[in-house]
């Protein structure tokens, strides 16, 4: 415990240093920071995804970099300090796990997702609003997956989840329906009430379908490339082939890479 505070104070004396000598340190805002944390998330979600420990490990390192920032510009507009800040998380996490820290029961993690909802609508500060946490700008794939999730918190889900594959079908169907039909608006509600569905169904299975679809981006990339690399090779131009010509090469990608 000794070697972590004794990190963590010379990363807060850092940052004291280089907002007060570094001129591009000294002139940034809580503004101006927004873009670069959010790049930084990403980075971190990037290396997550590619189970690179030692990316993870620095990534971690510039979002807590940017946490001590954040604070220490708090801290000037004496708004707040990185003391408030780890206080804060501190009392959350007591009172919203009483199963760790009081005596109340719980038989699994989804009594405790349950438990955790219903502590934020009672606590003085909640907005009574089971969605009211979910950030507006948050990614379509990301905010669904959250919502679904905040409302399961309060019971709102289904009974067995094998009933979702019927809802899927069901969404399916509507959107044949509209793509018959023709009409471009609500052949778009269609299929977003088709992805919402898909993405309640990898919730219910216990799959991250952001995570499900980026496994398959790089999947298709890895593939793609191969197919480019291999027509290339050959003299080829992928313009001027078919699309059977480029199957036969995308099949051997499959074959040749374990994907």
């Amino acid at each position: 415990m000794k070697e972590e505070l004794k990190a963590f104070d010379r990363l807060l004396t850092i940052m004291d240093e280089l907002r007060e000598k570094c001129p591009w340190d000294k002139i940034q805002t809580i503004e101006s920071l927004r873009t670069l944390t959010i790049e930084e998330t990403y980075e971190l979600a990037d290396a997550i995804i590619e189970n690179n420990m030692k990316d993870i490990k620095k990534e971690l390192g510039d979002i807590l970099l940017h946490i001590v920032f954040y604070a220490k510009i708090a801290k000037e507009k004496n708004e707040f300090t990185i003391t408030d800040v780890i206080n804060s998380i501190n009392e959350k996490l007591v009172h919203r796990h009483p199963h760790v820290f009081a005596d109340i029961k719980v038989k699994d993690h989804r009594e405790v997702e349950e438990n955790w909802e219903d502590i934020k609508l009672t606590e003085k500060d909640s907005k009574k609003s089971v969605l009211s946490g979910v950030p507006a700008s948050l990614p379509a794939l990301v905010k669904a997956n959250r919502i679904q999730q905040k409302v399961r918190g309060v019971g709102f889900d289904w009974d067995k989840r094998s009933q979702i594959w019927d809802k899927v079908h069901e969404e399916l169907n509507e959107l044949k329906h509209e793509v018959e039909c023709n009409d471009k608006k609500k052949i778009e509600a269609e299929f977003g009430d088709l992805l919402f569905s898909i993405i309640n169904a990898a919730r219910l299975y216990d799959i991250d379908p952001e995570i499900a679809l980026e496994r398959t981006n790089k999947k298709f990339i890895k593939r793609f490339n191969y197919l480019e690399e291999q027509t290339i090779n050959k003299g080829l131009s992928l313009k001027n082939m078919t699309l059977e010509e480029m199957n036969i090469y995308w099949e051997n990608a499959k074959n040749f890479d374990s994907l």
